[in-house]
Protein backbone atom coordinates (compact mmCIF):
# COMPACT_ATOMS: atom_id res chain seq x y z
CA UNK A 1 0.00 0.00 0.00
CA UNK A 2 1.50 3.33 -1.10
CA UNK A 3 0.45 6.80 -0.07
CA UNK A 4 1.43 10.23 -1.28
CA UNK A 5 1.10 12.27 1.92
CA UNK A 6 1.40 11.39 5.58
CA UNK A 7 -0.64 13.55 7.97
CA UNK A 8 -0.23 13.49 11.73
CA UNK A 9 -2.92 13.94 14.39
CA UNK A 10 -2.82 16.68 17.00
CA UNK A 11 -4.11 17.25 20.50
CA UNK A 12 -7.62 15.94 21.10
CA UNK A 13 -7.08 12.62 19.33
CA UNK A 14 -5.51 10.87 22.35
CA UNK A 15 -7.20 8.02 24.20
CA UNK A 16 -6.28 5.76 27.12
CA UNK A 17 -4.68 2.62 25.72
CA UNK A 18 -3.09 4.36 22.73
CA UNK A 19 -0.17 2.35 21.28
CA UNK A 20 -0.42 -0.25 24.05
CA UNK A 21 -1.23 -3.11 21.67
CA UNK A 22 1.65 -2.17 19.36
CA UNK A 23 4.15 -1.93 22.23
CA UNK A 24 3.01 -5.32 23.50
CA UNK A 25 3.39 -6.95 20.09
CA UNK A 26 6.50 -5.39 18.55
CA UNK A 27 10.11 -5.21 19.78
CA UNK A 28 10.82 -1.99 17.85
CA UNK A 29 7.87 -0.31 19.55
CA UNK A 30 9.00 -1.50 22.98
CA UNK A 31 12.50 -0.14 22.39
CA UNK A 32 11.13 3.27 21.35
CA UNK A 33 8.74 3.35 24.30
CA UNK A 34 11.56 2.67 26.76
CA UNK A 35 13.74 5.29 25.08
CA UNK A 36 10.92 7.84 25.39
CA UNK A 37 10.56 7.12 29.11
CA UNK A 38 14.32 7.58 29.52
CA UNK A 39 14.39 10.87 27.60
CA UNK A 40 11.36 12.30 29.41
CA UNK A 41 12.34 11.12 32.88
CA UNK A 42 8.95 9.60 33.72
CA UNK A 43 6.80 6.66 32.64
CA UNK A 44 4.86 8.14 29.72
CA UNK A 45 3.95 4.67 28.45
CA UNK A 46 2.14 3.88 31.72
CA UNK A 47 0.05 7.06 31.35
CA UNK A 48 -0.72 6.23 27.72
CA UNK A 49 -1.66 2.64 28.53
CA UNK A 50 -3.47 3.03 31.85
CA UNK A 51 -4.41 6.69 32.19
CA UNK A 52 -6.27 7.98 34.07
CA UNK A 53 -7.89 9.93 31.24
CA UNK A 54 -7.73 13.22 33.16
CA UNK A 55 -3.96 12.90 33.38
CA UNK A 56 -3.50 11.90 29.74
CA UNK A 57 -5.62 14.91 28.74
CA UNK A 58 -3.18 17.31 30.43
CA UNK A 59 -1.22 19.09 27.70
CA UNK A 60 2.16 18.25 29.26
CA UNK A 61 1.41 14.51 28.84
CA UNK A 62 -0.88 14.58 25.79
CA UNK A 63 1.68 16.02 23.41
CA UNK A 64 4.56 13.61 24.15
CA UNK A 65 2.06 10.73 24.05
CA UNK A 66 0.84 11.70 20.59
CA UNK A 67 4.37 12.10 19.27
CA UNK A 68 5.48 8.73 20.64
CA UNK A 69 2.43 6.94 19.23
CA UNK A 70 3.00 8.46 15.81
CA UNK A 71 6.75 7.73 15.85
CA UNK A 72 6.02 4.10 16.77
CA UNK A 73 3.63 3.80 13.82
CA UNK A 74 6.36 5.05 11.50
CA UNK A 75 8.82 2.53 12.94
CA UNK A 76 6.49 -0.46 12.63
CA UNK A 77 5.06 0.16 9.13
CA UNK A 78 6.49 0.98 5.69
CA UNK A 79 4.39 4.18 5.59
CA UNK A 80 7.36 6.40 4.73
CA UNK A 81 8.27 4.35 1.67
CA UNK A 82 5.67 5.99 -0.53
CA UNK A 83 5.42 9.46 0.98
CA UNK A 84 5.71 12.51 -1.25
CA UNK A 85 4.96 15.07 1.46
CA UNK A 86 4.01 15.41 5.13
CA UNK A 87 1.90 17.69 7.30
CA UNK A 88 0.84 17.67 10.93
CA UNK A 89 -1.98 19.41 12.74
CA UNK A 90 -0.45 21.65 15.44
CA UNK A 91 1.50 19.22 17.66
CA UNK A 92 1.41 16.75 14.76
CA UNK A 93 3.80 19.01 12.85
CA UNK A 94 6.62 17.71 15.08
CA UNK A 95 5.82 14.16 13.96
CA UNK A 96 5.88 15.43 10.38
CA UNK A 97 9.33 16.95 10.95
CA UNK A 98 10.52 13.66 12.41
CA UNK A 99 9.08 11.68 9.48
CA UNK A 100 10.84 13.97 7.00
CA UNK A 101 14.20 13.52 8.75
CA UNK A 102 14.34 17.10 10.00
CA UNK A 103 14.57 16.12 13.69
CA UNK A 104 15.98 13.06 15.43
CA UNK A 105 13.68 11.07 17.71
CA UNK A 106 15.35 12.37 20.88
CA UNK A 107 15.42 15.99 19.71
CA UNK A 108 11.80 15.94 18.55
CA UNK A 109 10.62 14.37 21.81
CA UNK A 110 12.55 16.89 23.90
CA UNK A 111 11.10 19.81 21.92
CA UNK A 112 7.60 18.36 22.27
CA UNK A 113 8.13 18.02 26.03
CA UNK A 114 9.34 21.63 26.25
CA UNK A 115 6.45 22.88 24.10
CA UNK A 116 3.88 20.95 26.15
CA UNK A 117 5.26 22.20 29.46
CA UNK A 118 5.34 25.83 28.31
CA UNK A 119 1.79 25.65 26.93
CA UNK A 120 0.51 24.01 30.12
CA UNK A 121 2.15 26.70 32.27
CA UNK A 122 0.82 29.48 30.03
CA UNK A 123 -2.71 28.27 30.64
CA UNK A 124 -2.15 28.60 34.38
CA UNK A 125 -0.78 32.15 34.10
CA UNK A 126 -3.23 33.52 31.55
CA UNK A 127 -6.55 31.65 31.63
CA UNK A 128 -7.66 30.97 28.09
CA UNK A 129 -10.04 28.76 26.20
CA UNK A 130 -10.91 27.58 22.70
CA UNK A 131 -14.31 27.35 21.04
CA UNK A 132 -15.41 25.45 17.94
CA UNK A 133 -17.47 27.51 15.49
CA UNK A 134 -19.29 25.33 12.97
CA UNK A 135 -21.41 26.33 9.98
CA UNK A 136 -20.11 29.87 9.62
CA UNK A 137 -18.07 31.13 6.66
CA UNK A 138 -14.35 31.16 7.45
CA UNK A 139 -13.88 34.77 6.37
CA UNK A 140 -16.88 35.80 8.46
CA UNK A 141 -15.21 34.22 11.51
CA UNK A 142 -12.02 36.15 10.73
CA UNK A 143 -13.96 39.40 10.37
CA UNK A 144 -15.87 39.00 13.63
CA UNK A 145 -12.72 38.09 15.55
CA UNK A 146 -11.02 41.22 14.16
CA UNK A 147 -13.96 43.33 15.33
CA UNK A 148 -13.95 41.78 18.81
CA UNK A 149 -10.22 41.43 19.51
CA UNK A 150 -9.18 44.23 21.86
CA UNK A 151 -5.96 42.76 23.26
CA UNK A 152 -5.07 42.62 26.94
CA UNK A 153 -7.65 40.43 28.67
CA UNK A 154 -9.98 40.72 25.66
CA UNK A 155 -8.15 38.51 23.15
CA UNK A 156 -10.16 36.54 20.60
CA UNK A 157 -8.57 35.20 17.40
CA UNK A 158 -9.04 32.37 14.90
CA UNK A 159 -6.80 29.46 15.97
CA UNK A 160 -7.58 26.49 13.71
CA UNK A 161 -9.08 26.52 10.23
CA UNK A 162 -9.87 22.81 10.20
CA UNK A 163 -12.21 22.39 7.23
CA UNK A 164 -14.60 24.70 5.37
CA UNK A 165 -17.10 25.96 7.93
CA UNK A 166 -15.24 24.49 10.91
CA UNK A 167 -13.04 27.02 12.70
CA UNK A 168 -11.74 27.04 16.26
CA UNK A 169 -11.31 30.40 17.97
CA UNK A 170 -9.01 31.06 20.91
CA UNK A 171 -8.44 33.76 23.51
CA UNK A 172 -9.08 35.10 27.00
CA UNK A 173 -11.37 32.64 28.77
CA UNK A 174 -14.07 34.89 30.17
CA UNK A 175 -14.09 37.23 27.17
CA UNK A 176 -14.38 34.40 24.64
CA UNK A 177 -17.28 32.92 26.61
CA UNK A 178 -19.00 36.31 26.62
CA UNK A 179 -18.57 36.58 22.84
CA UNK A 180 -19.84 33.11 21.96
CA UNK A 181 -23.48 34.18 21.31
CA UNK A 182 -22.29 36.74 18.75
CA UNK A 183 -21.08 33.96 16.46
CA UNK A 184 -24.52 32.36 16.62
CA UNK A 185 -26.03 35.73 15.70
CA UNK A 186 -23.74 35.87 12.63
CA UNK A 187 -24.92 32.49 11.39
CA UNK A 188 -22.95 29.76 13.16
CA UNK A 189 -24.89 26.50 13.59
CA UNK A 190 -22.82 25.35 16.56
CA UNK A 191 -20.63 27.26 19.01
CA UNK A 192 -19.06 24.93 21.57
CA UNK A 193 -16.30 25.41 24.12
CA UNK A 194 -13.56 22.78 23.98
CA UNK A 195 -11.86 21.03 26.90
CA UNK A 196 -8.41 22.58 26.68
CA UNK A 197 -5.97 24.04 29.21
CA UNK A 198 -5.27 27.31 27.43
CA UNK A 199 -5.68 29.64 24.47
CA UNK A 200 -3.49 27.75 22.00
CA UNK A 201 -2.41 29.47 18.77
CA UNK A 202 -3.16 32.90 20.18
CA UNK A 203 -1.17 35.91 21.47
CA UNK A 204 -1.68 34.59 25.02
CA UNK A 205 1.10 32.10 24.26
CA UNK A 206 3.68 34.80 23.43
CA UNK A 207 5.71 34.11 26.58
CA UNK A 208 5.63 30.38 25.92
CA UNK A 209 6.69 31.06 22.35
CA UNK A 210 9.76 32.96 23.54
CA UNK A 211 10.81 30.06 25.73
CA UNK A 212 10.20 27.52 22.97
CA UNK A 213 12.15 29.64 20.48
CA UNK A 214 15.26 29.32 22.64
CA UNK A 215 14.97 25.53 22.61
CA UNK A 216 14.23 25.34 18.89
CA UNK A 217 17.21 27.55 18.02
CA UNK A 218 19.45 25.32 20.15
CA UNK A 219 18.25 22.16 18.35
CA UNK A 220 19.75 20.81 15.12
CA UNK A 221 17.29 20.91 12.21
CA UNK A 222 18.14 19.20 8.90
CA UNK A 223 16.67 19.91 5.47
CA UNK A 224 13.53 17.85 4.92
CA UNK A 225 13.63 14.74 2.73
CA UNK A 226 10.16 15.61 1.40
CA UNK A 227 8.17 18.87 1.54
CA UNK A 228 6.66 19.71 4.93
CA UNK A 229 3.45 21.72 4.46
CA UNK A 230 3.66 23.94 7.53
CA UNK A 231 0.71 25.17 9.60
CA UNK A 232 1.62 28.85 9.55
CA UNK A 233 1.59 29.31 5.76
CA UNK A 234 0.18 26.06 4.27
CA UNK A 235 3.23 26.16 1.99
CA UNK A 236 5.66 23.29 1.27
CA UNK A 237 8.98 23.89 3.05
CA UNK A 238 12.22 21.90 2.96
CA UNK A 239 14.97 24.25 4.17
CA UNK A 240 16.03 23.65 7.78
CA UNK A 241 16.13 27.33 8.74
CA UNK A 242 12.65 27.95 7.35
CA UNK A 243 11.27 24.93 9.20
CA UNK A 244 12.78 26.24 12.45
CA UNK A 245 11.15 29.63 11.91
CA UNK A 246 7.79 28.01 11.14
CA UNK A 247 7.96 25.88 14.30
CA UNK A 248 8.54 29.00 16.39
CA UNK A 249 5.77 31.02 14.71
CA UNK A 250 3.29 28.14 14.99
CA UNK A 251 2.62 28.58 18.71
CA UNK A 252 0.81 31.91 18.33
CA UNK A 253 -0.33 31.66 14.69
CA UNK A 254 -3.46 29.92 13.40
CA UNK A 255 -3.29 26.39 12.00
CA UNK A 256 -4.18 26.76 8.32
CA UNK A 257 -5.26 23.16 7.84
CA UNK A 258 -7.92 23.82 5.19
CA UNK A 259 -5.45 25.83 3.11
CA UNK A 260 -2.83 23.11 3.64
CA UNK A 261 -5.10 20.45 2.20
CA UNK A 262 -5.97 22.63 -0.80
CA UNK A 263 -2.29 23.37 -1.38
CA UNK A 264 -1.42 19.67 -1.33
CA UNK A 265 -4.28 18.86 -3.72
CA UNK A 266 -3.21 21.63 -6.10
CA UNK A 267 0.31 20.16 -6.04
CA UNK A 268 -1.04 16.82 -7.22
CA UNK A 269 -1.41 15.01 -3.90
CA UNK A 270 -4.66 13.10 -3.85
CA UNK A 271 -4.00 10.31 -1.31
CA UNK A 272 -3.55 10.81 2.42
CA UNK A 273 -2.57 8.47 5.26
CA UNK A 274 -3.40 9.63 8.79
CA UNK A 275 -0.72 8.45 11.20
CA UNK A 276 -1.87 8.53 14.81
CA UNK A 277 -4.81 7.92 17.11
CA UNK A 278 -8.33 8.17 15.77
CA UNK A 279 -9.68 9.48 12.47
CA UNK A 280 -10.09 13.21 13.10
CA UNK A 281 -7.90 14.30 10.20
CA UNK A 282 -9.53 11.87 7.79
CA UNK A 283 -12.86 13.48 8.61
CA UNK A 284 -11.50 16.99 8.10
CA UNK A 285 -9.85 16.07 4.80
CA UNK A 286 -13.02 14.39 3.52
CA UNK A 287 -14.99 17.57 4.17
CA UNK A 288 -12.32 19.64 2.40
CA UNK A 289 -11.31 17.36 -0.49
CA UNK A 290 -14.31 15.19 -1.27
CA UNK A 291 -12.46 13.10 -3.89
CA UNK A 292 -9.35 12.38 -1.80
CA UNK A 293 -8.26 8.81 -1.06
CA UNK A 294 -8.00 8.33 2.72
CA UNK A 295 -6.62 5.74 5.10
CA UNK A 296 -5.24 5.65 8.62
CA UNK A 297 -3.02 3.65 10.94
CA UNK A 298 -3.53 3.67 14.70
CA UNK A 299 -3.71 0.17 16.22
CA UNK A 300 -1.69 -3.05 15.92
CA UNK A 301 -4.38 -4.40 13.59
CA UNK A 302 -3.83 -1.35 11.35
CA UNK A 303 -0.07 -1.91 11.43
CA UNK A 304 -0.52 -5.53 10.29
CA UNK A 305 -3.03 -4.63 7.58
CA UNK A 306 -0.93 -1.81 6.22
CA UNK A 307 2.28 -3.84 6.27
CA UNK A 308 0.67 -6.81 4.51
CA UNK A 309 -0.61 -4.67 1.65
CA UNK A 310 2.40 -2.38 1.29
Amino acid sequence: MKTTALVFSGQGSQYVGMAADIIAADDRARTMAQRANDVLGYDLVEIMSQGPEDQLRQTRYTQPALFLHEAILLATTPAQDGMRAVAGHSLGEYSALYAAGVLSFDDALQLVQRRASLMFDAGDRLPGTMVAVVGMDDDAVRTLCTELNKGGDMVIVPANFNSPGQVVISGSAEYVRTCMPLFKERGAKLVKELQVSGAFHSPLLAEAQAGLAESIKATSFADASVPVYVNVSAAPVTAAADLQAAAIAQLTAPVLWTDTMHAMWNDGITSFLEVGPGKVLQGLIKRTLTEATLDGIDTWADVQRFSEHA
